[in-house]
């Protein structure tokens, strides 16, 4: 990414409002289960977000804020490769002058951050990094595919890893958190590692289908009272919502301040590639 400074449900699902084909966005709901499937679909760009993609999502979750019928949420990305890889690295993302802040669309990507109190529940296929942490971060729980692996490429090309880490120290170790925010490129964490770890709370072999096993879980959590559920969500949300609200605050400074140029990781980018020479643990 450039800083610079100056598959339907089941029976029955029904399409949400039409998306723009450009937006790389799929939202499908099943009016008979209650549940919404919400895909990033950019397979060949391993579902990296772009800027209408990022509006697109933030979008789709006001828009279920007010949608009755969607009682449980289910993300995930199309393919078998990535869930998501964080903003697609073509994007160019203005900054203001000022050292003191910084604008990233990633930041109302998920959606706690557009007050959508209603349960998501994230599928991994593949692989999920960087900016993928932000709607894994913000997902009640997460059901990955036994081949998923999660790391965070920030530190490997010079940039700071701020609001990610802080994302992931709500649902792990802190060592664990700071192994795989320092670590970057060098090292992955498999699913059944992140099993161990809490970051995910179920594996699924790879032939059966992740994306089923999570919608049977929302399906499961959208059958129960609407009122109780959502109350459940809130409840656990504020016993570390203070604390991530604190946390978060620091992180643009810390980025303002840590990140290196966009033309040096534009550099490092390019001389360590985007493909091996690293261990998954």
């Amino acid at each position: 990414m450039g800083w610079r400074r100056g598959p339907a449900v089941g029976p029955g699902a029904v399409v949400t409002a039409a998306k723009p084909a450009e937006a790389g966005l799929r939202a499908e709901r099943d009016a008979a289960t209650g549940v919404a499937v919400v895909t990033l679909d950019r397979p060949e760009r391993h579902n990296a977000v772009t800027l209408a993609m990022a509006a697109e999502l933030a979008a789709t979750w006001r828009e279920f804020r007010y949608d009755d019928s969607v009682r449980a949420v289910v993300v995930t990305g199309a393919g078998e490769r990535a869930f998501c890889t964080g903003i697609d690295r073509d994007t160019d993302v203005p900054q203001p002058s000022s050292p003191y802040t910084i604008d990233d669309p990633l930041l109302t990507l998920g959606p706690k951050a557009n007050d959508l109190w209603k349960p998501v529940i994230a599928a991994v296929n593949g692989m999920a990094c960087g900016g993928a942490f932000y709607l894994i971060g913000e997902a009640e729980f997460v059901i990955a595919a036994e081949h998923a692996t999660f790391f965070d490429p920030h530190t490997t090309y010079g940039m700071v890893s701020a609001y990610e880490a802080i994302s992931m120290a709500q649902r792990m170790p802190f060592g664990e958190v700071a192994r795989m925010s320092l670590m970057g490129t060098a090292e992955r964490v498999s699913a059944r590692r992140a099993y161990e770890i809490g970051l995910v709370s179920e594996v699924v072999a790879s032939g059966e289908g992740v994306l089923a096993a999570a919608v049977r879980a929302a399906s499961t959590i959208a059958s129960f009272p609407t009122e109780a559920v959502q109350g459940t969500v809130r409840a656990v949300w504020s016993a570390k919502e203070v604390a991530r609200g604190q946390a978060m605050g620091h992180a643009a400074h810390l980025i303002a301040l840590g990140n290196a140029s966009p033309a040096e990781q534009a550099e490092l980018f390019a001389s360590r590639g985007r493909g091996g020479g690293y261990r998954t643990r």
